[in-house]
């Protein structure tokens, strides 16, 4: 039980911090401001706070505490599915096909009631891919951490 909750932990860090990474690529190479990225997360919470100057900081935060809670959530769940179909692949299968569902409800029904304005500040293809390196990541750090290894001998 500790080794499932210390993999759900590190892949929830490596999960937002690869999302992080994504973004901070994509807004460098394009006109998108990462620091309004990380200030709509907040309004997406807080409208008010939005307008804070530690808003984009705090969007960083919440997004890393997203990440942790959705990691905790799934990666017990995606070990109870991979137990009987073992497999180089399945968790990091299981956690991308899981991350694009969460992508869909987040961006057609959660974030159009929340905050209309995170939905069009980045193009869909994007944010979906975000998701699905969230997904990769977060299943091959469950993969490496969370599974029982067979045990090799010389």
């Amino acid at each position: 039980m500790k080794r499932i909750v210390i993999a759900a932990l590190f892949a929830g860090l490596c999960g937002g911090l690869a999302e992080i990474a994504w973004i901070a690529v994509y807004s460098s190479a394009t006109s998108t401001n990462g620091i309004e990225v990380a200030r709509q997360v907040t309004a997406s919470l807080s409208p008010i706070a939005a307008d804070w100057a530690t808003a984009p900081a705090l969007g960083v935060v919440i997004h890393m505490v997203l990440a942790l809670a959705l990691a905790g959530a799934l990666v017990p769940f995606l070990l109870r599915c991979a137990t009987p179909r073992p497999g180089p692949c399945t968790i990091i299968a299981g956690a991308t096909v899981l991350l694009v569902i969460v992508w869909a409800v987040n961006f057609f029904l959660v974030l159009p009631a929340l905050n209309p304005a995170f939905v069009t500040l980045l193009p869909y293809g994007v944010t979906l891919f975000s998701k699905v390196l969230f997904g990769i990541t977060m299943g091959w750090v469950v993969q490496e951490t969370a599974q029982p290894q067979p045990s090799r001998s010389l």
